[in-house]
C-alpha cells in the first residue's frame, strides 16, 4: 500500500512547536510509532526519521525513542526524501515554516488518522465530520458523549465512528453554546490489571477467540487498565466513551462497572465479537477494524500503521496460545 502523509500534517510539522530539544520517551506497553508521535504532534514519518527508522518499524518495549520538536524533525524528513524515501504524489514538504493548510484543503482527501481518532481543526462542524466520515451528524456527537448543539472545540480529539454506530438519543438542550461536560464519561482509567487467562476466559463467554482478545488487549495496554491514550481511549481493551455506551446499550446483557478492569475488557471484546460478525469472522479484518475503525478500513483499506499493528497483533496471538 502506498505511503500517505496527510498535506495538513506535513504543514503543521513546520509550524507547530517552538524549538527546542528532543526528549526521551521510553516505549510503553502497546504504543506504536504512530501513537508515540500523535501524541506528541508529530506524524508517524517525522518521528521515525529523526531516530532513523523506516515509519513502518516496530518500536521495542522499554526502548527509548527521542521526541523531537517539528522543527527539528524538518531538517531528517527532508534528508530522508532527498535519499529516496516514498513521498505522496502532489505534496511538498516545506524547507521553512509555511502557513497552515485551511480545514477544507485537507478534509474532503486526507483519510481518519488511524484508531478512528481525529484533531479538531478551526471551522470544523459536525457536518463536516459526518461528511468526511460517512455517518450523520448525530452520529459524530454520539459515539464522543457530545451534544450535537454544542461547538467543536479546535485541538481536542475525537473519535470518527464506523457507519454501524446507531445515533444516540441527545437529550433536549438549550439551543445557546454550552462548554462540554465536566464529568468524565465511562469507561474509567480505574488502576487494575488481568491476566491472558482472564481475557481468555471472558472472550470464551462471548464467543471470541481468547487467543485474538488477549493479544489485542495485550498491543493495546499490556493489561493495564489505568492506560489512557491520546485520543481518550481507556482501559485494558483501550476502549472510548462513545464504544463503551453503543455497548451497554446495544450488546451487553447487564450493567458494566466502568471502573472494572474485567469489565473493560467485556466491553472490548463484545466490541470485537460485533466487529468479527461484520467481517464474517476474518480475524484480520476485525483486529484492523478494531484499530482503525471499521468504516475507514471499508473505505480505504488498511494504512500502513494498521498493517502494522495487526501484524503485531497476529503475531501475539501465537504467545497466547493461537
Amino acid at each position: 500500500m502506498r505511503r500517505t502523509f496527510p498535506l495538513t500534517l506535513l504543514c503543521l510539522l513546520a509550524t507547530a512547536a517552538p524549538a527546542g530539544a528532543a526528549v526521551p520517551h521510553t516505549v510503553q506497553p502497546g504504543e506504536t510509532l504512530w501513537s508515540i508521535a500523535a501524541a506528541n504532534g508529530l506524524y508517524t514519518g517525522a518521528l521515525a526519521a529523526y531516530n532513523g527508522l523506516p515509519p513502518e518499524s516496530s518500536v521495542v518495549l522499554g526502548s527509548t525513542i527521542m521526541v523531537p520538536t517539528g522543527a527539528e524533525a524538518l531538517p531528517k524528513v527532508n534528508a530522508a526524501i532527498a535519499a529516496g524515501a516514498p513521498q505522496p504524489s502532489g505534496v511538498v514538504i516545506p524547507s521553512q515554516p509555511a502557513a497552515p493548510a485551511q480545514p477544507e484543503q485537507a478534509s474532503s482527501q486526507a483519510a481518519p488518522p488511524p484508531a478512528g481518532a481525529y484533531l479538531v481543526k478551526p471551522g470544523d462542524t459536525y457536518s463536516s465530520l459526518a461528511v468526511r466520515a460517512g455517518v450523520r451528524p448525530e452520529q459524530v456527537a454520539g459515539v464522543n458523549g457530545l451534544d450535537v448543539n454544542a461547538p467543536l472545540i479546535a485541538g481536542t480529539t475525537i473519535k470518527l465512528p464506523p457507519t454501524s454506530a446507531p445515533v444516540q438519543q441527545q437529550a433536549a438542550a438549550p439551543k445557546q453554546a454550552s462548554p462540554p461536560p465536566t464529568t468524565q464519561p465511562a469507561p474509567q482509567a480505574a488502576p487494575g490489571r488481568v491476566t491472558a487467562g482472564d481475557i481468555q476466559t471472558v472472550a470464551g463467554q462471548h464467543g471470541v477467540p481468547g487467543s485474538l482478545a488477549a493479544a489485542i488487549a495485550w498491543q493495546e495496554s499490556g493489561f493495564n487498565n489505568a492506560m489512557v491514550s491520546s485520543a481518550n481511549a481507556r482501559g485494558v481493551m483501550q476502549v472510548m466513551p462513545g464504544t463503551w455506551d453503543w455497548v451497554q446499550r446495544n450488546l451487553a446483557a447487564r450493567r458494566l462497572d466502568p471502573n472494572s478492569a474485567t469489565d473493560n475488557v467485556h466491553a472490548g471484546t463484545l466490541y470485537l465479537k460485533q466487529l468479527l460478525k461484520e467481517s464474517g469472522g476474518d480475524p484480520v479484518t476485525a483486529a484492523a477494524s478494531y484499530y482503525q475503525g471499521p468504516n475507514s478500513v471499508k473505505k480505504i483499506g488498511m494504512l500502513p500503521e494498521t498493517q502494522q499493528y495487526v501484524n503485531n497483533v497476529m503475531a501475539l496471538r501465537g504467545r497466547f496460545g493461537g
